[in-house]
């Protein structure tokens, strides 16, 4: 795991780019940071950082350099994910299941996919 931590902005600068064919800097400041007003070059440090972290990597093609995930999008939220239980939650995650049990709007999806975590984690107790 990386020792890197990653802040919300980055984990959604990086979702941008996991959804994206190997972007450019130019093509994410106009998709990404200019909704969110953000300048090229802020969007083009944010990038920069996130390829030091070795979230990110570039290759030159034509000129340009095009950027990708080093991890499948899952593996990096999944990691903030983890930090944010760590960091806010002291490790709990009561508050998130309190916070889920009063969300009126679950979607049958998020509701099965909810079923089959808990069915998985009930195994693996069993099991150790």
């Amino acid at each position: 795991m990386r020792g890197k931590t990653i802040g919300d902005q980055e984990l959604a600068l990086l979702q941008y780019i996991a959804e994206q064919d190997r972007p450019s800097v130019g093509e994410v400041a106009a998709g990404f940071g200019e909704p969110r007003g953000l300048a090229r070059s802020t969007v083009l440090t944010m990038m920069e950082r996130l390829r030091a972290k070795s979230y990110l990597s570039r290759k030159q093609v034509d000129g340009v350099y095009r950027y990708a995930t080093t991890s499948g999008q899952d593996s990096v939220v999944q990691g903030a994910v983890a930090s944010f239980v760590e960091k806010t939650l002291q490790g709990s995650v009561s508050p998130f299941v309190a916070f889920m049990s009063h969300k009126v709007d679950v979607s049958d999806q998020e509701l099965a996919e909810l079923e089959a975590l808990v069915a998985q984690l009930q195994s693996r107790k069993r099991e150790g």
